[in-house]
């Protein structure tokens, strides 16, 4: 993965390991604290992150952003339809689904607990091969 720090926060949590233009490699106390988060997460030590997120985005993408971090915890998921309800856009499932294609910090803001309306794998920037691993990782039901 890729993290970067814009001030004070973390920006991006990128699934490739690509160095963009003017990103510079240095390994600072937030960028650390984050890289020990995600491999507790990863060896399933951790169920939740306490970091610092700023990520850039529109209205929309934000408030779809903060519903999934407030309503949506480890081990649960949610229908790209329920998520628009909850973002006060009833009809607005293909929205919510491009905020989260959009979303610029992978695992942290958890997208990859939005499923299908059956509860199928649908939609993931990282590939659903990711997402079926994420998923597992946490014990979420989906229908493969």
């Amino acid at each position: 993965m890729t993290l970067v720090e814009r001030g004070p926060y973390l920006s991006e949590a990128r699934l490739s390991q690509d160095v963009r233009e003017g990103e510079t490699l240095t390994r600072t106390p937030l960028l650390a604290r984050a890289a020990e988060q995600l491999a507790a997460y990863f060896a399933g030590e951790r169920t939740a992150f306490d970091l610092p997120l700023a990520p850039l985005g529109t209205p929309f993408q934000h408030r779809v952003w903060q519903t999934l971090l407030r309503e949506v915890p480890f081990g649960q998921s949610i229908s790209y339809g329920e998520l628009a309800k909850h973002c006060d856009n009833p009809a607005g499932a293909r929205a919510v689904g491009m905020a989260n294609h959009h979303n610029p910090l992978a695992i942290l803001i958890p997208c990859h607990r939005v499923l299908g309306a059956n509860g199928g794998l649908v939609g993931y920037g990282g590939g659903l091969p990711v997402k079926r691993f994420l998923l597992t990782l946490e014990r979420v039901p989906f229908r493969p």
